[in-house]
């Protein structure tokens, strides 16, 4: 598939600084299709989530997915049950919202084991997928890079991903693909493959790891900036069978901290030579 504006997407934690409703207005101006509202920016909306979705799609934009939901593990019981309502009033925020998918950042908990923790996490999923089900909105896990494992993510590969995705067998279950967090992964092209085969692979997510990044967070680069090699990466996505939006997600206390319309330039420009 070759690379085109009209397959892509923004973050609205790429461009941080920018309001929901600002970043909806430069987005468009600037040719972007599509839009993936973090929750900060959408509760931050005055006049509410129906309207914040209205507004996206008023500006010819496609929403396509919420970020994020997820930390299901805990030590105690009760956590765990508070984390499971709290994601099922994120579901309910993106429908409200409009959003037919939401991204989960599952969580990890220091003081028990990673294995404790996935098994909480595919409990809590399985808690939350009648409900998404009933909302019509689907669940995409991401697996993080390892460097988060202590307390954001337990689950760090695709394969640990699609182990989870197998054991719950459920349509509205599936993965978002970030390539920050899986590009060193050997096993990476079968597991995207496997993903398609079950019609599971739901997002894909582009930026780079820069060589020697100054801040393991919020450090990420423009496509091209660094060390990941996304044509590659993108051929094994669209194999796959995946067609949806490449999106654009970059934390990064640099680019946060200049002019947001030369970066949205910036991004257009990196994306285009991806």
């Amino acid at each position: 598939m070759s690379v085109s504006l009209d397959n892509l997407c923004v973050h609205t934690i790429t461009t941080k600084p920018w309001s929901l409703e600002t970043a909806a207005k430069k987005y468009s101006a600037a040719g972007v299709k599509g839009i993936s509202i973090w929750l900060d920016s959408a509760r931050a909306h005055a006049d509410g989530l129906a309207a914040a979705g209205q507004m996206v799609r008023d500006e010819g934009l496609d929403i396509v997915s919420y970020v994020r939901g997820g930390f299901f593990p805990a030590l105690d019981l009760s956590d765990r049950q508070k984390a499971i309502d709290e994601n099922k009033q994120i579901i309910d925020e993106a429908a409200e919202l409009g959003a037919p998918l939401i991204v989960l950042v599952v969580g990890a908990t220091p003081g028990q084991s990673l294995f404790d923790s996935r098994q909480q996490i595919t409990d809590g999923i399985a808690a939350v997928l009648p409900y998404a089900e009933a909302a019509g909105v689907k669940l995409g896990i991401e697996p993080l890079h390892p460097m988060y494992a202590d307390s954001r993510s337990a689950v760090n590969t695709m394969a640990q991903s699609n182990e989870i995705c197998d054991a719950l067998d459920h349509p509205f279950l599936g993965i978002a693909l970030d390539v920050f967090h899986v590009w060193w992964d050997d096993q990476l092209e079968e597991q995207t493959r496997i993903a398609g085969e079950k019609e599971r692979l739901f997002a894909f997510h582009i930026c780079d790891w820069k060589d020697q990044p100054e801040d393991m967070l919020n450090d990420r680069g423009l496509m091209g900036e660094g060390v990941i090699d996304i044509p590659l990466i993108r051929s094994w996505v669209n194999a796959s069978g995946f067609s949806g939006y490449e999106e654009v997600e970059i934390f990064s206390n640099k680019y946060w901290a200049m002019d947001q319309d030369q970066y949205l330039e910036l991004i257009k420009e990196a994306y285009l030579k991806s």
